[in-house]
């Protein structure tokens, strides 16, 4: 009883802080962006848009020469996107797991907040496989492609091997083309490598992707705290991406020092690997910026001591290790913006500037006022770097004070279209060219 006063009167404080305006948009954007003071409170700001449902006859608003339709519906909390060699698409339907272990009021407030968001539900635990039979751009088929998961994120298939990234390991599954469902009783999954989940797991989503060799993976794995409150043991092989060897079965950090990395993409024209990543919280409305970055093996980000490789996390007790050599990220998205989804738009249908780039997923922030995020953006590369400012493709997820949807997963499919998914508003949606 105490704990639910508590949460009430801090929801009730919350509710009524004056929040100091910032930018909009964003200063902290692009190649080089100027990055103000830090700044913190002791209530942080809280300004979250509340989950509701998309109203019968509105969709998102796309840019022109852009259109937008209803690919599937009524799934349960679809998270990520991936396209079959036969053109079906996977929807992992997830969510985190109930918490081991209660961190104080803290982690009871922003479980709270992330109910709200639509993100307090229990975890389908499950992967659908959706397929468009008639080619009119709409999905017929929706059917249980694997379940009895914990809590699915990423998928890649190589050859006949579907992978599959639970939050507390990647998962072998064997696939046939064209199948509606996964025979595991015929042939029983096989468990390749575990994954850190513990009693916290605060980031719990788990990506991957193959090497383009298909003998390795590459796996992200977000922090267990913001700036490692709980204390760095918390933080083995976390704030990472791990690189697991598939003929030995054997794991490496590739890259450290990423707070939160989520979408994973090859570059077409470099064979690079880029990811986007979520920054820390709570030092402003303007701080600190998400990011898309290439990575290389031995790269370091410089999570929880510093961000963007100059600037100190006034926060983190003790120095960082004289062997850690932070490198900064190649571009800025703006600041709390949570991107997640990427994918390179060369394979899509889209002409010219919207044929070379890539497309990023923004889930909507929580910790600034005004909300930044909560759409889909471009970015144009040229000579194999991103170029300019975001252009904002998907809009109006959020409608006044409330959230009708929030992209998360992003791919193009094989007619080249691009599909998001939507995990508040229980669906895919597809844009296409005028």
């Amino acid at each position: 009883m105490k704990k639910i006063i508590s949460i009430f009167l801090l929801s009730i404080l919350f509710a009524c802080q004056t929040i100091p305006s910032a930018n909009s948009p964003p200063l902290s954007l692009g190649k080089d962006p100027q990055l103000p003071e830090p700044s913190s409170s002791i209530i942080p700001t809280v300004n979250i848009a509340k989950a509701s449902q998309w109203p019968e006859g509105i969709t998102p608003k796309v840019k022109e020469s852009f259109r937008i339709n209803l690919y599937s519906k009524e799934l349960s909390h679809p998270r990520w996107l991936y396209v079959l060699p036969n053109g079906d698409v996977l929807v992992a339907q997830s969510n985190k797991q109930p918490p081991k272990k209660t961190q104080g009021l803290k982690d009871l407030i922003a479980r709270y907040i992330m109910k709200r968001a639509g993100a307090g539900n229990d975890s389908p635990d499950k992967i659908t496989i959706l397929r468009d039979e008639n080619d009119d751009g709409v999905a017929e088929l929706a059917n249980d492609f694997l379940t009895n998961l914990h809590s699915p994120f990423g998928m890649t298939l190589i050859g006949n091997d579907l992978y599959v990234a639970n939050t507390n390991a990647v998962i072998r599954f064997h696939y046939e083309l064209g199948a509606k469902k996964i025979d595991t009783k015929k042939h029983p999954p096989e468990k390749i490598v575990d994954l850190p989940e513990g009693e916290i797991n605060a980031h719990w989503t788990k990506n991957i992707i193959a090497s383009l060799d298909g003998t390795k993976l590459y796996v992200t794995v977000g922090s267990n705290s913001n700036i490692g409150e709980h204390g760095l043991d918390q933080e083995k092989d976390r704030a990472v991406i791990i690189e697991i060897d598939l003929k030995t079965k054997q794991k490496r950090i590739y890259a450290s020092g990423l707070r939160n990395p989520n979408g994973l993409a090859w570059q077409p024209s470099s064979d690079k690997l880029w990811t986007v990543v979520n920054e820390r919280d709570e030092l402003g409305n303007d701080l600190v910026p998400d990011y898309l970055t290439s990575v290389n093996d031995g790269d370091f980000f410089g999570w929880p001591y510093v961000y963007f490789k100059d600037y100190k996390d006034p926060r983190v007790k003790g120095s960082m290790p004289d062997n850690l050599k932070p490198r900064s990220p190649d571009y800025a998205l703006g600041a709390h913006v949570a991107a997640l989804g990427l994918v390179f738009s060369n394979t899509s249908q889209f002409k010219a500037p919207y044929d070379s780039g890539v497309f990023i997923s923004e889930h909507g922030s929580w910790n600034r006022k005004p909300r930044s995020g909560y759409k889909v953006v471009f970015i144009s590369f040229k000579n194999n770097e991103p170029q300019g400012l975001p252009v904002d493709i998907v809009t109006d997820f959020v409608v006044e004070d409330e959230a009708y949807g929030r992209p998360v997963g992003l791919v193009i499919d094989k007619k080249g279209n691009l599909l998001i998914a939507d995990d508040v508003g229980n669906c895919v949606w597809r844009i296409s060219s005028k």
